[in-house]
């Protein structure tokens, strides 16, 4: 599945390096282009995501995750970034 995350950080000079990388963890190929938004192809649910995602953040920072496979989307992207999300959305 594709999953989309987003989130707002607040504590701009906290090491955040632990939740990327446990975002990298969460499947087996990944997209980080935008500051604040990954897309990650994994099997884990937007629930198991977060859950995980969670340790690694502030109880005052904000998180999104949601599942986009086979959803429309639309958007102002480079063209690699396109060619990604259609080979990853599956």
């Amino acid at each position: 599945m594709l999953t989309l995350i987003a989130y707002d950080l607040k504590s701009p000079d906290k090491d955040y390096k632990p939740l990327y990388d446990a975002i990298k963890g969460l499947g087996d190929k990944w997209w980080h282009y935008m500051d604040s938004l990954w897309l990650v192809h994994t099997n884990l649910s937007p629930d198991e995501c977060s859950h995980r995602l969670q340790e690694e953040i502030d109880k005052n920072d904000f998180l999104l995750v949601v599942d986009i496979t086979n959803r429309q989307r639309q958007g102002w992207l480079p063209s690699k970034a396109w060619e990604w999300i259609k080979t990853n959305n599956n």
